[in-house]
């Protein structure tokens, strides 16, 4: 998986000031100059749901036991 270089600008006490992003991103975010916030938004989902589902492909699955044993850890 292709991981995307994103960048952060901070300021001369290191607080973090601005992002910088891939123009590949920007662009999948940002589809035409004329997109409302509303599709603004709905694409900023659409990626992050796009990108949660690739990780999911990566992720090794967990058996019963381990899935049971996992959720009883959260309960302690």
């Amino acid at each position: 998986m292709n991981r995307l270089a994103i960048e952060y600008l901070t300021d001369g006490n290191g607080n973090q000031t601005a992002v910088v992003i891939p123009i590949e991103l920007w662009r999948n975010i940002l589809l035409q100059d004329t997109d409302s916030i509303e599709t603004i938004k709905e694409n900023i989902e659409d990626y992050c749901l796009n990108k949660a589902m690739d990780e999911a492909k990566i992720t090794p699955l967990l058996s019963r036991e381990q899935a049971i044993d996992f959720l009883a850890e959260d309960d302690d």
